[in-house]
């Protein structure tokens, strides 16, 4: 049997066949009825037949698919036997532990330009405007080789573009210093955020998350998410990012007998709220198209209404557990759920999902031809695995024989941006700094010559100059030719000489 086994009731058996895995899929539910189980369920189904997976892990209890589970007790026991699990046994799964802030698991970066000033404007939460300098901003970056891999190369750009305004403005398109200004805050309030941890590099590479151990089992990749749910815009963006990176990078390659990787996106309501239009249609278009890549997408979230309808058109297979309908609003929502199902003549949905248990599920997946089975009220299966978080030891052990630790943990800081405009910048200074001092020389050269002059012609307080020294000359000749004439005229008179 290929098929990763959902769950049995007395009369049927659902299970997901792994030729529709890329069609996507939904699993929704309240608070406690057991959805994480089911993830983990799909998610350990797929690893045995050799899919890689890649979840996020929104409460830490996620991590026990690290760590076999328990053995049975008899409440396990009696449920294993319902479910006709003879050959259940505790077994753990491949993993790979990540985190952006690299304290739960490896770090998971990205560059800046990688990231794209589309999704980045949307996590600074940028209004038009503002978004329209920050693509000039990149545009100019690309067109010079400057290299946006962290945020430090972000800022410096920005502050070379709010001093050279008005000469990009000229190139590129109006930019005022008062929106660089608004993008250089809020840029601040991502780094407060925690963002400087998530870029640089290394970058994550996606062949990383598409890994199979030594056995041919798919590794499974879980990103710690309890600290990164707490900023929801940057784990959102972070996720579509990476569903993008996916879209982008991997090949057509149609339908195939199983997928190449599956993609869990819990907390999935966190991409959609406050989303503008442009950004929930390019969601739609990913998970639309995905499809031929290879990659199949499943939403986890409390209702199904907290997906789009056209997104919520592309999820074929559904686990739907127990939904309250408290207020009108849960009331919506149960009969929204319910009418996505293909109906059950057997089965009232609208009110079997008010009365479900814990552990059960409403479940529906595409057989052959692509056509959805009836809806069936089921038992979900129980995972090998540990149902639950795991110590800080068992965590730390999964990490140290990971096969990607030493290609992320170091951060590595090459030549970029922010180094290359403080180069600029040294070199314009110095270059000015030279010119300064060149007409420095030249001015103090010609001081130094005319005072010279000066002292040479009038002379110093020390010594007299040649205009004194002549005079005095002059003075002196004049009068001693004039007192011998003098001298010569008294004497001829006194002795009568002759003239």
């Amino acid at each position: 049997m290929t098929d990763i086994l959902i769950g049995r009731n007395e009369h049927a058996t659902v299970a997901l066949d792994p030729r529709y895995g890329n069609r996507h899929g939904m699993i929704a539910g309240a608070t406690g009825t057991g959805k994480s189980v089911s993830l983990m369920v799909l998610a350990e189904g797929f690893s045995k037949l050799g899919v890689p997976c890649f979840l996020a892990d929104a409460k830490g209890d996620l991590a026990g698919l690290a760590t076999a589970a328990d053995e049975p007790g008899d409440k396990l026991k009696a449920r294993l036997q319902k479910l006709q699990l003879a050959d259940w046994k505790p077994q753990a799964n491949p993993v790979i532990f990540w985190d952006l802030y690299g304290k739960l698991g490896h770090p998971v970066r990205a560059t800046v330009s990688e990231m794209g000033p589309a999704l980045l404007g949307r996590v600074l939460e940028l209004n038009d405007t503002q978004q329209g300098v920050l693509e000039i901003v990149f545009k100019l970056a690309d067109d010079n080789g400057w290299l946006l891999l962290d945020l430090d190369d972000l800022r410096s750009l920005l502050a070379f573009a709010a001093d050279n305004s008005k000469d990009i403005s000229a190139h590129y398109g109006l930019i005022s210093k008062a929106s660089l200004a608004a993008v250089q805050r809020a840029l601040l309030q991502l780094e407060q955020d925690g963002a400087n941890a998530f870029f640089g590099e290394p970058a994550l590479e996606l062949a990383d998350l598409m890994r199979q151990d030594m056995s041919g089992r798919g590794v499974i990749s879980v990103l710690a998410a309890d600290q990164l749910i707490l900023k929801p815009r940057l784990y959102s963006t972070f996720l579509l990012w990476l569903l993008s990176e996916l879209f982008e990078q991997l090949p057509e390659v149609g339908d195939l007998d199983q997928p190449k990787l599956v993609f869990f996106f819990d907390e999935a309501h966190l991409l959609f709220d406050d989303a503008p239009p442009a950004l929930q249609q390019r969601v739609e278009q990913v998970v639309r198209l995905i499809r031929s890549k290879g990659v199949g997408v499943y939403f986890c979230s409390q209702n199904p209404d907290d997906v789009p309808a056209s997104i919520l058109g592309q999820l074929g297979n559904r686990v739907q557990h127990a939904l309250r309908a408290f207020t009108p609003r849960d009331q919506k929502a149960v009969k929204a759920a319910a009418e996505t199902f293909a109906p059950n003549p057997k089965l009232d949905v609208a009110a079997a999902i008010g009365q479900l248990g814990v552990g059960e599920a409403l479940a529906s997946t595409l057989r052959d031809g692509g056509v959805p089975t009836p809806v069936e009220q089921v038992l979900v299966t129980t995972p090998c695995c540990r149902i639950g978080a795991i110590t800080d030891a068992e965590r730390a052990a999964v990490r140290q024989r990971s096969p990607v630790g030493g290609k992320y943990d170091t951060p590595v800081n090459r030549e970029s941006a922010a180094e290359m405009l403080a180069r600029r910048a040294n070199e314009k200074a110095a270059d000015a700094a030279a010119v300064a001092a060149g007409a420095a020389a030249k001015d103090g050269g010609d001081s130094a010559w005319s005072g010279a002059v000066h002292d040479a012609l009038f002379g110093t307080g020390r010594r007299q100059g040649m205009i004194e020294t002549m005079g005095k000359q002059m003075v002196r000749t004049m009068g001693s030719q004039l007192g011998r004439q003098i001298l010569r005229g008294v004497l001829g008179g006194i002795f009568g000489g002759r003239r």
